[in-house]
């Protein structure tokens, strides 16, 4: 019996587990009777397992296939952190034979052969292995791309290195030849590729990522996902396939895939599990290689709702005072990733657009409101910020808010926008409130400007919130409430604070999702008479204590005090704002 046979023996041996693996993910909610239904007719046309058609699809990740899956079949779930360092020798089982089957030896002892397989049901594959090995074979089930990882990694021959100009391959112009491009669009089309592709993308639902980040060194493309904001390692993906998953990336982002030696900029829209993810791809040439990160939007993440989004009651009570005003800028700061536009939607979101005209300008639209004009820039035609700016005003708005001022002319139309009954909402790439003052003047407006037009300045950073379900109660001691602060914003008293400890709900990290903290500057008197008198930073800032502003560092306090998030990510997030408290 030749291969192809047994692997169609294979998979109708498992249609009746198929049915049962379709109702039981119907049944836990996990599937829709009409999605199921589009799967298994997408399954008999392609004709491979359901699991793999769902996950295909993007219906469900590969995670919560092989859970239900493990349950199902009574099998236990080993994923990479169980598999070996090394390879386990097996008389009778070539390296060729467990590259072929996906199959990897975890131990042989005691007429025992224990094994990790993507397809655990395979009653041919085991009896094979079997009387290949004289021993009783114990399946395990695993994650498909985990073990296809661990197999290359263990037993994949390396390929010897072949002198680039021999065949020519590598020497034609990279910014065009037909014969390179289709080279590469053939390995980027390859159903290995574009399934590896397919689930390094739909794993940022489980794992909750903001951002994919693909690099590549001498040993492969090493995979991190920004979880939280903090990044965490995955696998490593071999450098063979380097040049295919990059050129997959690029062909889906629209990206010029012979162009190796610039940086692009592209997007990809897609849905997984019923979300609709916008990846923001951008590529960047290094020693090894296409460096890709990609920018994750999940739609249906995005909380548009001011109260949920960490602030303090009277920050927050500040704030709206700020929005509601009929002219006049406001502007959130901080550095990328900070949630600044997230913030500035939830704002646009407070305000009535049935009586007010509201139009945006963004690169890119991230998020589309009702009753909102949203403007794309398009720089490769001309179409700038401060070109749509003008335009816009042509428009009679009431409200205009800008993605980001990057340049002093966008600046200054702000500036007399603010002054000519416009209120603008923008963010601008400062690390505190009182240090966007100075970046305005900066760009040229001149102070009198600023203190005619600016209303108020919110800086936020996020913070991880604690794992509700771990996290641990510490005493500090009385020297550390005093160093730090803290002792301001407890409880008389009260020295009992939250730590991280980490726990399977939190994937060991100790924390669960994140939360904001801010600091609010309003221009008052005080400040404009410090504006107007040449004030740096600093001096700034100090009139802006005085005035009542709570500094990030000092929220960020207030929210270790109310046991959301631990000191020491506190400190790591406003690592140069403690001194000031």
């Amino acid at each position: 019996m030749n291969q192809s046979e047994l692997a169609s023996l294979s998979v109708a041996d498992a249609a009746p587990s198929r049915r049962r693996l379709g109702e039981l993910l119907v049944a836990q909610n996990r599937l829709s009777a009409h999605d199921l239904e589009h799967a298994l007719a997408a399954q008999r046309e392609m004709g491979d397992l359901l699991g793999r058609v769902l996950v295909r699809l993007g219906l469900l990740s590969e995670i919560d296939i092989a859970r239900v899956l493990s349950e199902q079949l009574g099998v236990p779930l080993l994923q990479g952190d169980d598999y070996p360092a090394e390879p386990v020798p097996v008389q009778g089982l070539s390296a060729d034979y467990l590259l072929t089957h996906q199959v990897l030896p975890l131990r042989a002892e005691n007429g025992q052969l224990d094994v990790v397989m993507a397809v655990p049901q395979d009653a041919f594959l085991l009896k094979a292995l079997r009387l290949a090995t004289g021993l009783q074979v114990v399946p395990r089930l695993g994650l498909e791309s985990e073990l296809q990882a661990a197999l290359t990694r263990l037993y994949a021959e390396p390929e010897v290195e072949q002198d680039e100009a021999e065949d020519g391959s590598f020497t034609s112009t990279l910014g065009g030849d037909s014969e390179f491009v289709e080279h590469l669009k053939d390995l980027a089309s390859e159903a290995p590729v574009i399934r590896l592709v397919n689930q390094m993308i739909a794993r940022v639902i489980d794992l909750r990522a903001s951002d994919i980040h693909i690099e590549p060194f001498e040993d492969g493309l090493h995979l991190r996902y920004r979880i939280d904001g903090v990044l965490q390692e995955a696998e490593t993906i071999a450098g063979e396939l380097a040049a295919a998953v990059t050129s997959r990336i690029k062909l889906l982002a629209h990206l010029n895939i012979a162009e190796r030696r610039l940086p692009q900029d592209g997007r990809i829209k897609t849905r997984v599990k019923g979300h609709e993810l916008d990846l923001r791809v951008s590529t960047l040439p290094t020693v090894h290689g296409e460096s890709v990160v990609m920018r994750v939007l999940d739609r249906a993440s995005i909380r548009l709702d001011l109260e949920n989004m960490g602030f303090a009651g009277d920050t927050l009570a500040r704030y709206r005072e700020l929005i509601e005003r009929p002219h006049g800028i406001l502007l959130v700061t901080g550095p990328t990733g900070s949630g600044k536009t997230t913030t500035l939607y939830a704002s646009l979101a407070k305000l009535d657009s049935a009586s007010l005209k509201i139009l945006t300008v963004e690169d890119p639209v991230e998020y589309q409101l009702a009753g909102v004009n949203q403007v794309q820039v398009l720089p490769q035609i001309g179409m700038t910020f401060a070109h749509a700016l003008r335009s816009i005003l042509r428009q009679d708005p009431d409200i205009i808010m800008i993605g980001e001022m990057r340049d002093t002319e966008t600046a200054q139309i702000a500036v007399q926008s603010a002054l000519t009954g416009h209120l603008v909402l923008s963010t601008l790439h400062t690390n505190t409130a009182a240090g966007a003052i100075i970046r305005l003047e900066d760009m040229g407006v001149e102070r009198y400007l600023i203190t005619s037009s600016v209303n108020g300045v919110l800086a936020q950073r996020l913070v991880r919130q604690l794992c509700m379900h771990c996290r641990e109660a510490a005493e500090l001691p009385e020297a550390t409430m005093v160093k730090t602060g803290l002792g301001r914003f407890m409880p008389a008293g009260q020295r009992t604070i939250y730590t991280a400890r980490g726990c399977p709900h939190c994937k060991k990290t100790g924390y669960l999702g994140r939360t904001s903290i801010h600091e609010l500057f309003v221009i008052d008197e005080a400040a404009h008479q410090a504006i107007l008198s040449g004030a740096d930073a600093t001096t700034l800032h100090g009139v802006a204590r005085r005035g009542g502003m709570i500094t990030l560092y000092e929220d960020g306090l207030r929210k270790v005090a109310a046991g959301i998030t631990s000191l020491d990510e506190v400190l790591r997030v406003t690592q140069d704002q403690g001194a000031d408290a």
